[in-house]
């Protein structure tokens, strides 16, 4: 069986990021880039399902500009057989990415794709119940638990009110949730073979997909500083406040 594992190239999470001074966007100039926290839960979970031998091959994909390159070598650092980069320079939002990523599954033909329930830097959470609509595939959303047996996957799903299993029949779409599993350390021997393995570079057109943004960004702001806090006296003088200045009661 394969497996196509999507991975997002984002500024990294233990970076503080700021907004231009033109409110266009966020600023990344020089600023540290890794892989999508959530996708790289995914790929671990691929390479393990690889590891029990419930996966043959892990495909690791990318969309976007060419530096996404070491975010596939990280993939295959952690287990990921080969990647595949569909390199642009186009903005690319969840819809052009679900295309992208359904014309990829048409020619790669795996029979399951993982990937990150959201990235960290849009938090869109579309792409997965995206490419799950366009390819009319059974899909598993906020997966804390998947196993593989019989051509099907059991996926345990984190809900508002606890969990949900579910069956899907395969092929199948899942994301992936946080306390699905943690990420193994990358070792450097790893990051050497991922040097060596297999990497091919394709081109939205050559795809058959135009990935042009259908919605405009007219302005990124940071949020208004959030003011201090007070100390009250008793409970009595919480319940006035409560009651005549944040007339919450």
């Amino acid at each position: 069986m394969k497996v196509l594992v999507p991975v997002k190239r984002v500024v990294d999470y233990n970076v503080k990021v700021r907004v231009k001074s033109d409110q266009t966007g966020v600023d990344i100039a020089n600023v540290k880039m890794s892989m999508n926290p959530f996708d790289e839960i995914a790929v671990e979970e691929a390479t393990r399902l690889k590891e029990k031998g419930a996966a043959a091959e892990v495909v690791a994909v990318s969309c976007g500009v060419a530096q996404c390159q070491e975010t596939l070598r990280t993939a295959m650092a952690i287990g990921a057989d080969r990647g595949v980069l569909v390199q642009t320079d186009a903005e690319l939002q969840p819809l052009a990415v679900a295309k992208l990523l359904r014309a990829l599954v048409d020619k790669e033909q795996p029979q399951l794709v993982i990937l990150g329930k959201q990235a960290i830097d849009d938090d869109a959470n579309q792409t997965g119940q995206m490419l799950a609509a366009l390819l009319d595939w059974p899909q598993a959303t906020f997966a804390s638990k998947v196993e593989l047996a019989d051509g099907k996957a059991t996926v345990t799903r984190e809900v508002d009110g606890g969990l949900e299993t579910v069956t899907l029949k395969l092929p199948a779409i899942i994301t992936t949730d946080l306390r699905l599993n943690e990420p193994r350390y990358v070792t450097l021997p790893n990051i050497m073979k991922a040097k060596k393995k297999q990497l091919d570079t394709v081109t939205p057109e050559e795809l058959g997909v135009d990935p042009a943004p259908r919605l405009k960004t007219l302005k990124v702001s940071e949020p208004p500083a959030r003011k201090a806090g007070i100390k009250v006296a008793d409970v009595a003088a919480l319940v006035d406040k409560l009651k005549n200045e944040a007339k919450v009661v």
